[in-house]
């Protein structure tokens, strides 16, 4: 059984307790009744040339183990935020990334910028329950839901309620089919789920797949602001940021410096 599998069968067991009709109902009464979400598309929608960095909240992960278990979410937030962060994602998965609910909740709080729910999303309860926690965007990962109709009910879904959606892809042919779907934002992920192991040249070589109005996305394995530059001159419009950020002494000045990288046209 593939890493993906077994977070999905956790996921699972998760959905049928947010599936009981009170809870449901409850979430997605929350949801309708939330104040508008910040603007994910628009944040990543650059007026100029720069790379937009979505900096990433995490404290641990199956490939890495331990990463911070004990950084304060809101600290984080607003030191991203003040490098220039377009965005932030914070991972709520409990089991496999020590994340929860709460960490979402503190980091949206202490700044302005949108705040993507990192999670593996296979069922609309969980769209109502992202907007419900006030996530701005969701992540919707196509080897995790292996049905078009189901991915685009999910988008739809999500977008109805005002959030941001960005589409993960990890081969040619998920990146094909992506833009088949007409998506707006497409991530890129460097690691595969199948096993977490990581191919930052197959993310560089599939960034001329994707046409130039779709909002390309390098994720996973960015270190550096080498590794950064190599990115945008790839032709990716962004790059979502964990790691580095969440180990670096100096996460808003790592930002800041990704953030004045150029990118090159697709």
């Amino acid at each position: 059984m593939s890493v993906l599998d077994k977070i999905l069968g956790t996921k699972r067991d998760e959905i049928t307790v947010l599936r009981s009709p009170q809870t449901r109902d409850l979430l997605r009464k929350s949801a309708l009744d939330a104040e508008p979400p910040r603007d994910f598309l628009e944040a990543l929608s650059a007026s100029d040339s720069h790379l937009r960095v979505i900096s990433e909240f995490k404290r641990k992960s199956p490939s890495k183990g331990e990463l911070a278990l004990n950084l304060d979410p809101r600290t984080m937030a607003v030191s991203y935020a003040q490098g220039g962060a377009a965005a932030m994602s914070v991972l709520t998965d409990r089991q496999y990334f020590g994340g929860s609910v709460a960490d979402l909740q503190s980091a949206r709080a202490a700044m302005s910028i949108p705040v993507l729910r990192k999670d593996f999303v296979i069922d609309e309860v969980q769209v109502y329950e992202s907007r419900a926690i006030r996530a701005d965007a969701i992540l919707l990962i196509l080897a995790a839901i292996a049905e078009d109709s189901l991915l685009m009910d999910l988008h739809s879904l999500a977008q109805s309620l005002g959030m941001g959606v960005l589409v993960e892809a990890h081969s040619a042919d998920e990146v094909e089919r992506a833009i088949g779907l007409g998506v707006e934002i497409l991530g890129v992920n460097a690691r595969n789920l199948a096993d977490f192991a990581e191919d930052r040249d197959g993310v560089a070589a599939l960034a001329r797949r994707i046409p130039s109005g779709v909002i390309a996305v390098a994720e996973s394995a960015i270190r550096s602001v080498e590794d950064a530059t190599r990115m945008a001159e790839a032709g990716f419009n962004a790059v979502l940021v964990g790691e580095a950020l969440v180990r670096h002494p100096d996460p808003s000045s790592l930002v800041s410096d990704m953030a004045g990288v150029l990118v090159s046209q697709r």
